[in-house]
Formats: structure tokens, C-alpha cells, sequence
């Protein structure tokens, strides 16, 4: 799967499922980690898993699956790693503390519907 087809599944299926402060910052040019990191807020560990839930969902549909998930079990903050996109699902309050739109900030902001 092409990486633009990649990202819009990323972005329907979380703003399908109501992500708050959905985000996507450019960070290829700042290491060899990923392309993206798609970042976005839940309001509840049962929202942040059911976001999770729905990203893994409508991609294995298409056939990928992600290369590890962590911090599902837990549900304040999971990481997705589909290779060149990673996808960040943080409960609101993880997300402030965390700040990794502070620390990529040398990153390229994307607007989100519009990856490439």
C-alpha cells in the first residue's frame, strides 16, 4: 500500500471515531524513524482503544498490519508503527505532558487532509 492511500485510511478511520486535535507532522527530514507521526486525543481509555481499534481494523481490511502496537493494555497512550506512518493516540491529559508536537517541532506541520 502506497503511503498516501496508507495515511488517508489512518486519518478517515480516527476521524470516523471523533479523534480530538487530530495532527500530522513531517519528520522525515529530522530522522530514518517514520515519514509521519499522526497524533490525536482521546477523551477515555475505552475512546482511545476504539480509536486504535478502528485504525487496525480498516487496515488489515486492506491488508496491512502494523508492524507493533504498545501501550494497549494500559489505553492512555498507544502507538501504532505502520513503518513510515506511526500513529500516537494519547488521553488528553498524557498528550499535554508528553507534548511531541513540542518535540518534533523542528517537523513540518501537514494539514490533515493533505499528506504528500
Amino acid at each position: 500500500m502506497e503511503i498516501s492511500e496508507l495515511y488517508n485510511e489512518i486519518i478517515t478511520a480516527l476521524e470516523g471515531k471523533k479523534a480530538k486535535d487530530l495532527r500530522v507532522i513531517n519528520i522525515q527530514d529530522l530522522t530514518t524513524v517514520a515519514t509521519y507521526f499522526v497524533i490525536c486525543s482521546g477523551t477515555s481509555t475505552t475512546h482511545i482503544k476504539t480509536l486504535a481499534d478502528e485504525v487496525e481494523f480498516r487496515l488489515r481490511e486492506k491488508g496491512v498490519s502494523p508492524l507493533r502496537v504498545e501501550g494497549y493494555n494500559h489505553g492512555r497512550w498507544i502507538l501504532i508503527d505502520y513503518g513510515d506512518i506511526v500513529v500516537h493516540i494519547f488521553h488528553e491529559e498524557d498528550r499535554e505532558f508528553y507534548n511531541l508536537e513540542r518535540l518534533w517541532q523542528d517537523g513540518k506541520a501537514i494539514p490533515v487532509n493533505n499528506a504528500e
